[in-house]
């Protein structure tokens, strides 16, 4: 799998531990949110960064408690037509405050890509044969964005007669 992180391709640096791995070393790993659900005190005393994968229906409010000690929080788009991770991006940047890596796993389509990063997302992982050239293409498939989302890109209307405005 592919990795396309701040519009470049990156190294994972992450480890995804499963539900019956240890936890082993202080390096950056990612859980199940039922791990941190049921294993919570324990894994608070890793000393590596920590990161959460949750699934479409696990909705933020779930983690927003603990939300300060994720540095990355995963989102799964479990097929095509489900887009509840779209709305969860949005509302754990706006609404929790979440500034860590967000990253979109699972059935993660180029076609999506460019609404996904004003989403929030700043990380993609690209499913196996899915060519991350292009995926890198359609990060830049719109030069102008005519409504307000997490990214803070500046919409057409509130450009419109300034100097350097579209």
């Amino acid at each position: 799998m592919a990795l396309i992180k701040d519009g470049s391709l990156a190294e994972d640096s992450w480890r995804t531990l499963s539900d019956e791995d240890a936890v082993i070393g202080n390096g950056p790993i990612i859980i199940s949110f039922e791990r941190w659900r049921d294993g919570r005190d324990a894994l608070k005393r890793h000393n590596g960064p920590l990161g959460i994968r949750m699934k479409s229906d696990q909705p933020p409010a779930l983690i927003a408690d603990d939300i300060d000690r994720f540095h990355l929080i995963a989102l799964e788009f479990p097929t095509l037509a489900d887009g509840r991770a779209f709305s969860y991006a949005r509302l754990l940047r706006e609404r929790h405050g979440f500034k860590g890596e967000l990253r979109a796993v699972g059935d993660v389509y180029k076609d999506q890509l460019y609404f996904m990063q004003r989403c929030g997302f700043s990380s993609f992982e690209l499913p196996a044969g899915r060519d991350p050239n292009d995926a890198l293409g359609a990060l830049k498939s719109f030069s102008v964005v005519y409504s307000p989302a997490a990214d803070d890109a500046t919409p057409a209307y509130q450009q419109r007669g300034k100097p350097g405005g579209k």
